[in-house]
């Protein structure tokens, strides 16, 4: 039984794809060096992959994004140099960027210029091939396979498929999706007719899809299904028109038999075409946990009895994962029970040869014991609920806070500068003492307070200088979590970070952030912000043992930091904010299943903060998510004061908080922290204006869209700065108004 790979991670065994194009932003290396580095970590996963499996794409690298690159092929942006390329990554033009599905990885969101038409008759926008990227990338291929005298045909020129790209895209007009796709199939038979077999990436029609949408799906792939031999793939959920696909002149269908457990119901129900490959998505792509072998040897041998060809794939794309497992430390209660991207080819390999041989060479995962704690057994729906109404709290903490109009703050994280690295790297390896840490820690504190005075901020906070990341620190300090020393993977662009794995109870050991806060708040008489991680945010951004439901697991981290939440106010601490950027992004693709995931998700945050005190401002962050369609679900959150990103999108976020009649605080991000450009105070202004046209004077917070951990000292101080100065404006001109 062949195997077939995709989507390994791109990032490096030590980050050289992050530290490669970061060097050639900041003008260190040339394009030529980073050209090669690239290519270079092309080769080396093509030479993973060649030892590993049967099959695998070819040009899955990129120099940021894939739907960037798919964007730049089809001719929706003008591009010759890879200065133009980043600077719609992170420049004056930067794109939007979104959650890929409902992962934590980002895409740039390719956005279709006002006047863009898919008729070459109607305007000079339109769609034309202006970059082959998949022919070059086999050409390259082709060229190394050679130099190595491999023997070839492994490796298929790999794309984003038509549809996908659509459907993830904005700016087109409804009116014109059909003529786009329609078009779009045009030039994509156009690329694959070069090619004797391709590799087709449509995650897409995992969605709730229309009628028309499904009927225009089918047209597309009916008139280039000929063209070459097509393995389509889908993941993160299941395909609700097994059938449809199969009518289609593909050679494979890849479907997710983890995250799309009704796949295998659809199969049941209507079988699986002779003349076609099933590639089979049993190994897990986003959890580091090691495959049980009787498990996969039981389902492929089920549906073996459906599908006469079958293919053994990862379910979903492998960059979800770090790479290797080697040089890490784990509790002995993991040893032998996990599997990172080096180990997952590895699993398929010995898979296949399982199949084949019937030889049980792979340890099988041994079962965890769990039990439901008590005190998730003991909670009653009046634990999820704070005993007083937010209209209430919002009278008593105007008072108790007395902030003027527009208060000005910052999300969290000031720069992690490579004095503080350094610092935590000598703490970690027992070069400087515990005491010499925290006074260090301590005189960052005093310098940022000072500068946050100074610049006029109102709402201050103490910087995160002790925090390595914003899931990894509290894994650090809470029992039943353990952490990775080089578990890298990329949350988007070149930036990354290492998910911790939740292997047990979860447990507050003793005070999180505490000590930091406290000592921030002890020096300044302004109210000092004290950032929290939140539960939902945690488990996403967290590997999990999947035999362990997530609402327990996020249960008992709300009960940890519900405990923290009470020493910070014994403390002083009036504000408290609990991020959730993951909120979005766990949602279920398939709105069906909606209401399950948001009931314990909302819960999950009420329990943390239930036990607050009314006189305890609750903010949350959200970032780079699509927010219009579960803005009802928010606001069950319960908090008071909600921070989202706004600045890539010009504001235009904040008309679905208009629409539902948002009453709570909002803090738009009028400055893009992703970006290296200082923001002048005109063009966070025309943000502003835009919040004020759907809400309130009296609920607009100012704040930039994200933390400030990437960003340097000098963009930091200036953007501020004029943060600062648009809110003076701001409370100017509402006076001379009133």
């Amino acid at each position: 039984m062949k195997t077939y790979a995709y989507g390994f991670p791109r990032l490096g065994q030590n980050r050289e794809y992050k530290k490669s194009i970061e060097s050639f932003w900041k003008r260190e290396t040339s394009k030529q060096e980073l050209v090669s580095k690239i290519f270079q970590l092309e080769r080396e996963i093509i030479d993973k992959y060649e030892n590993s499996v049967d099959k695998f794409p070819v040009g899955e690298m990129t120099f940021y994004d894939n739907m960037l690159d798919t964007a730049l092929m089809l001719g929706l942006y003008p591009y010759k140099t890879l200065e133009e390329y980043y600077d719609l990554c992170w420049g004056k033009s930067a794109l939007e960027l979104s959650k890929w599905f409902n992962t934590n990885y980002h895409y740039l969101i390719p956005e279709f210029p006002q006047d863009f038409s898919p008729s070459p008759q109607d305007s000079a926008n339109k769609f034309k091939l202006l970059w082959n990227k998949p022919k070059e990338a086999f050409e390259r291929y082709k060229i190394g396979a050679k130099r190595k005298s491999r023997s070839g045909g492994k490796g298929i020129p790999y794309m984003i498929g038509p549809f996908t790209f659509l459907k993830l895209s904005k700016g087109l007009k409804s009116k014109d999706f059909e003529d786009s796709l329609l078009a779009l199939g045009a030039i994509y038979k156009e690329i694959i007719k070069d090619f004797p077999e391709v590799h087709i990436d449509e995650p897409a029609l995992v969605m709730e899809i229309s009628q028309v949408e499904l009927s225009l799906f089918k047209q597309v792939y009916n008139e280039i299904g000929h063209s070459s031999k097509i393995n389509l793939f889908t993941y993160y959920d299941s395909v609700d028109y097994l059938e449809i696909l199969y009518s289609l002149p593909l050679q494979a269908i890849g479907l997710d038999f983890v995250q799309g457990k009704a796949n295998l119901d659809e199969i049941r129900k209507y079988g699986f075409p002779e003349d076609k490959v099933l590639i089979a998505g049993i190994v897990n792509g986003r959890n580091v946990l090691r495959g049980n072998i009787e498990y996969y040897l039981a389902l492929l041998k089920e549906l073996s009895g459906y599908a006469k060809n079958i293919e053994i794939s990862n379910a979903g794309p492998l960059y979800h994962l770090p790479i290797s497992v080697k040089q890490e430390k784990f509790p002995p209660e993991l040893s032998g029970k996990l599997a990172f991207a080096n180990e997952k080819l590895e699993e398929l390999k010995t898979i296949g040869r399982m199949v084949e041989e019937r030889e049980p060479t792979l340890k099988n995962l041994e079962d965890f014991k769990h039990k439901i704690p008590q005190d998730i057994k003991r909670l009653k729906e009046k634990d999820f609920k704070r005993a007083v109404t937010f209209q209430e709290r919002r009278k008593i903490q105007n008072k108790v806070l007395d902030l003027p109009l527009f208060p000005t703050t910052t999300i969290g994280s000031f720069p992690q500068t490579p004095d503080i690295r350094k610092k935590r790297a000598d703490f970690r390896t027992g070069k400087i003492s515990k005491e010499e840490y925290k006074s260090f820690i301590k005189t960052k504190i005093e310098e940022l307070i000072k500068l946050q005075e100074d610049i006029g901020l109102d709402v201050l906070v103490h910087g995160e200088f002790e925090r390595s990341d914003m899931i990894e620190f509290f894994a650090e300090k809470l029992e039943g979590i353990t952490t990775t020393k080089n578990g890298w993977i990329i949350s988007y662009g070149t930036r990354c970070y290492r998910p911790p794995i939740i292997y047990d109870d979860v447990k507050r050991k003793a005070p999180l952030t505490l000590e930091e806060i406290a000592f921030a708040q002890s020096i300044t008489k302004k109210p000092v912000k004290a950032i929290l991680t939140g539960p939902v945010t945690i488990v996403s951004w967290s590997f999990v043992r999947d035999d362990i439901p997530l609402p327990l697991v996020a249960y008992q981290i709300s009960l940890a930091l519900q405990e923290e939440v009470k020493d910070l106010e014994k403390a002083g601490i009036k504000i408290i904010q609990i991020d959730e950027p993951a909120f979005r992004e766990k949602t279920p693709i398939k709105k069906r299943d909606w209401e399950t995931y948001f009931d314990w998700a909302i819960k999950s945050f009420r329990l943390a903060s239930s036990l607050s005190s009314p006189e305890t401002q609750i903010h949350t962050h959200m970032c780079y998510s699509e927010f219009g369609e579960i803005l009802e679900y928010i606001e069950k959150m319960d908090f008071d004061c909600i921070t989202i990103e706004a600045s890539r999108s010009r504001g235009d976020t904040l008309q679905y908080f208009k629409d539902i009649n948002f009453e709570r605080q909002i803090g738009p991000g009028v400055w893009d922290v992703h970006s290296p450009v200082v923001p002048e105070v005109q063009d966070m202004r025309q943000i502003a204006e835009n919040a004020l046209r759907v809400l309130p004077a009296e609920n607009l917070w100012i704040n930039p869209d994200c933390g400030l951990k990437t960003r340097g000292w000098k963009e930091v101080n200036a953007s501020l700065k004029n943060l600062v100065a648009l809110a003076m404006e701001l409370r100017k001109d509402q006076f001379v108004e009133s």
